[in-house]
């Protein structure tokens, strides 16, 4: 199902206002960790709103994950501070992993390893 225009609106909105937040209070909850929005789904009635986190240098990404969920109260506040001019109705929000960019690096170290392997094939003959 495509999202509305309304929906892309808001959730560009939610992407680039939370991440402002997070620059702010993130230090806060979760540390050194380096967390960025890389994704924000609405859902059509804009009542929920699913916001997808790229983390790094820690090993344990949930649990940075995990302490953002447990913050989401004062985030969602301080979120709504930001954006209520643009959006009638502020939605709940809810935290996710994104491990897009993780499954990309190992794609591109497994494609990495067969063109090693296929040189030295070459090589070889």
């Amino acid at each position: 199902m495509t999202e509305s225009k309304r929906q892309r609106q808001t959730a560009e909105i939610i992407r680039r206002h939370f991440g402002v937040v997070l620059q702010q209070e993130g230090s806060y909850i979760y540390g050194q960790a380096f967390v960025t929005v890389t994704k924000v789904y609405v859902t059509p009635d804009i009542s929920q709103a699913k916001i997808y986190l790229s983390v790094y240098n820690v090993e344990d990404k949930q649990v940075i994950i995990d302490k953002i969920s447990a913050h989401s109260h004062h985030l969602k506040k301080n979120l709504a501070y930001r954006i209520k001019k643009h959006v009638r109705r502020i939605p709940e929000i809810a935290f996710y992993n994104d491990e897009t960019l993780d499954e990309m690096y190992k794609v591109n170290s497994l494609l990495d390893e067969v063109l090693k392997n296929d040189a030295n094939i070459r090589e070889q003959e």
